[in-house]
């Protein structure tokens, strides 16, 4: 029985871990081949001076070894479907340019990009935001998600078909104590998956987003577990989302199935938006 994504070729970005991996195996189940990408890659001499860099979250993934960007790849190949993984660096734009080039090159073509790469460690109240944390998080979650986007758009506009998933989040909906510039980049996708919707549009391209919730990822079980309860109870179900509650959202938006959807951010949130008490 065919597939629904056999003969398509995503790239994820940001999977070396938590969502992005899911997401990565995910696509390799329904039939895609996929190319995993991430910052953070194994064996990088690099790897622990470009965690410094990043901030706490990805020197703590760094240290506990955390990292499987090229383990996803091997994954992906065990059940069957191509792989290769790359270093990449979202908010360095030639080598974004470099790497798609690459993956249709080596690939044929490239038919999904799921825009996942993000930073999230910058919580504190304005006063005491870091400018150049600020500056790290446009870059990279809004600004990474651009590049990546403008990258693969010539290929899927020649191939006349293209599917793009952004990331948001609920903090780009509803807001986010202490997370000024988190929040700004995640409204910002909202932003550009609609004007990107518009214009793919005629080339049979669609582009959403996806608003997670609380979701039960490596990340997640960093915060303190006062922090976790009360961010649960928020939701209906009183538990987190998982992984793969993620990743079959996204499954069904890069497929046939959902070709007349665009433009849309549809929320994955365990109703953490509805009014609960």
């Amino acid at each position: 029985m065919k597939l629904p994504l056999e003969g398509k070729v995503a790239l994820v970005t940001g999977a070396s871990r938590g969502l992005g991996r899911t997401d990565a195996l995910t696509l390799a189940k329904a039939g895609a081949d996929v190319v995993v990408t991430d910052i953070l890659i194994e064996e990088d001499e690099r790897i622990e001076e470009t965690s410094e860099r990043l901030g706490p979250i990805a020197m703590v993934m760094t240290q506990t070894k955390q990292v499987y960007t090229k383990s996803t790849t091997e994954e992906i190949k065990a059940i069957g479907r191509r792989s290769a993984a790359y270093r990449m660096d979202v908010t360095n734009r030639e080598e974004v340019g470099s790497i798609i080039e690459k993956v249709v090159g080596e690939f044929g073509r490239i038919d999904i990009l799921v825009n996942n790469a993000a930073t999230l460690d910058h919580t504190v109240k304005l006063e005491e935001q870091n400018d150049e944390f600020w500056e790290r998080d446009l870059n990279v979650n809004l600004t990474g998600a651009y590049n990546c986007c403008k990258a693969v758009w010539p290929h899927m506009k020649k191939q006349n078909w293209g599917r793009i998933i952004n990331m948001a989040s609920v903090a780009g909906t509803m807001g986010g104590y202490g997370q000024a510039s988190y929040s700004t980049t995640k409204a910002g996708i909202l932003g550009l998956t609609k004007t990107l919707a518009l214009e793919g549009a005629k080339y049979n391209i669609t582009v959403n987003a996806v608003i997670p919730g609380i979701i039960n990822t490596e990340a997640f079980q960093l915060t303190s577990p006062a922090m976790r309860e009360r961010m649960i109870k928020r939701t209906v179900f009183k538990r987190p989302g998982e992984p793969e509650d993620i990743a079959n959202a996204i499954g069904f938006l890069v497929s046939e199935q959902a070709s007349y959807i665009t433009g849309i951010g549809l929320p994955v949130t365990g109703g953490i938006d509805l009014f609960t008490f």
